[in-house]
């Protein structure tokens, strides 16, 4: 079975969806697949509140942002076609893909395709990492946001950046006890306000120390943390025994570009960004003239930068087919500025070092 579309969008978070409305609004035919039920990636467990841009979704809470996403994609539906529970299993020669439900595989001709196809949490090696009660934040998030369900009673949280930071207020707030949260770096990796609730109702925060291993047989029943120095070596007799019945991980994310590689786009390697990522223009625009990108997959960022990326690729898109319009050139343009904002100050700096890292690489091929 094969179908045809102008615009294949793959993922349906943040950057797809923001992606797929904006390139049905401008009159392109597209078609979205996403793998999840139910469409706003990890928007669907994020309940705290957005900051960013005062235009776009600060002060509103993740799960209200796939909301209003969803009801956008719906009123669309004459142009836009969503097939969830539904995954792109790979690119064939230009311009098909392999698309797989629970039902069929069929091949999928388009025009242009833009790949929102996030990322995957990083874990960490220590010993007895296999046990379980040890999560990825992202999957703690799932169990209690999505589910309803409480991973364990006493938590211990590896990772302060925000993902770190907020998932420990969330899990405060469902009456679970956080026993501490453990930072290899010397300082907290994320906002000083969302340390500041924590250490507020009594969590410690452990910088410069490490995990060591997990104590347990059966399942999780503590764990071992030690101090690093300097170097981020382990220090001699800094071990100290933490009781716990759940580990969560909070240790970065990876992009997620397989896609890429099928498609034969060029890739980069640029730790600021989360590691390898395709090479892309300021227009989202891969080394494959007819691939796209947006979101995590271009480099780990916030739901709010990958709206906005999603909104550049899908108008650029949708240029290079029916030619400019004023409508999609100042959904660009203001998109545009608004990434430039987000990026600036002291909290974008190494998403700063990143991008001009990428437009070195650009220059060179």
């Amino acid at each position: 079975m094969s179908r045809n579309t102008e615009i294949l969008v793959v993922g349906g978070g943040p950057a797809g969806l923001s992606a797929g409305i904006v390139a049905a609004e401008l009159g392109a035919k597209v078609l979205l697949v996403d793998d999840n039920a139910n469409l706003g990636g990890q928007l669907v467990k994020q309940t705290h509140r957005f900051f960013g841009s005062s235009a776009r979704e600060a002060g509103i809470r993740g799960i209200s942002i796939a909301e209003e996403l969803r009801k956008r994609a719906v009123s669309l539906k004459e142009n836009l076609k969503v097939l969830p529970e539904t995954a792109v299993v790979g690119f064939y020669g230009e311009g098909e893909a392999g698309v797989l439900s629970q039902e069929l595989f069929e091949r999928v001709s388009f025009e242009k395709g833009i790949v929102c196809t996030g990322a995957v949490e990083n874990t960490l090696n220590f010993e007895n990492n296999d046990l379980p009660g040890i999560y990825g934040a992202g999957a703690v998030q799932t169990l209690m946001n999505v589910n309803g369900i409480r991973p364990g009673k006493k938590v211990l949280m590896i990772g302060s950046g925000n993902i770190g930071l907020i998932v420990s207020y969330q899990l405060l707030q469902a009456g679970l006890e956080v026993a501490g949260v453990v930072e290899a770096m010397p300082s907290i990796g994320g906002y000083l306000v969302h340390a500041t609730k924590i250490r507020r109702m009594g969590v410690p925060i452990f910088t410069s120390h490490t995990i060591l291993r997990a104590k347990g047989k059966e399942e999780v029943e503590g764990a071992i943390i030690c101090r690093l120095d300097e170097k981020y070596q382990i220090v001699p007799n800094t071990e100290m025994e933490i009781k716990c019945d759940c580990i969560c991980l909070a240790v970065g994310l990876s992009p997620l570009i397989d896609l890429f590689q099928q498609g034969k786009c060029k890739m980069v390697y640029i730790s600021e960004l989360g590691g390898l990522v395709p090479i892309h223009d300021a227009n989202m625009m891969t080394s494959n003239p007819r691939i796209y990108v947006a979101g995590d997959a271009s480099g780990i960022e916030e739901a709010t930068t990958a709206i906005l990326a999603g909104r550049i690729a899908a108008a650029k898109a949708v240029e290079s087919l029916k030619g400019h319009t004023p409508e999609g050139d100042k959904i660009i343009k203001d998109a545009q500025e608004e990434l430039k904002n987000l990026r600036s100050g002291a909290v974008g700096e190494r998403i700063r070092w990143g991008r001009e890292r990428l437009i070195k690489e650009i220059e060179v091929c």
